[in-house]
């Protein structure tokens, strides 16, 4: 199951002790900026999390699946993520635990 904006958000204003409301404002505000820097080509690293980044794509060839017609497929920025070493090895501990291939 994902977990949501609204799942995070109650969960941090129950961590802060404070309005969901207000929660979900400060939830909205890290994710623009987030937003923005990664428009800006800019990394973003979150210590103990990982980082996002964006790489960019080149040009391809391509193929229409339904007509099999080729075209080419235009250059693209797409949004990588490279966990954390700490988050690494704590998302391998819990699959040890709990019988996870891992």
């Amino acid at each position: 199951m994902s977990i949501t904006k609204e799942r995070i958000s109650a969960k941090i204003a129950e961590a802060l002790s404070v309005q969901t409301d207000d929660a979900r404002s400060y939830l909205e505000s890290l994710l623009d900026i987030i937003k923005s820097s990664l428009a800006q080509d800019q990394d973003v690293m979150i210590s103990g999390f990982g980082k996002f980044s964006v790489r960019r794509k080149n040009p391809r060839p391509g193929r229409n699946p339904k007509t099999g017609e080729a075209l080419e497929l235009r250059g693209r920025r797409v949004v990588t993520f490279k966990l954390s070493g700490i988050l690494r090895k704590k998302l391998t501990e819990e699959g040890k635990s709990t019988g996870g291939a891992g």
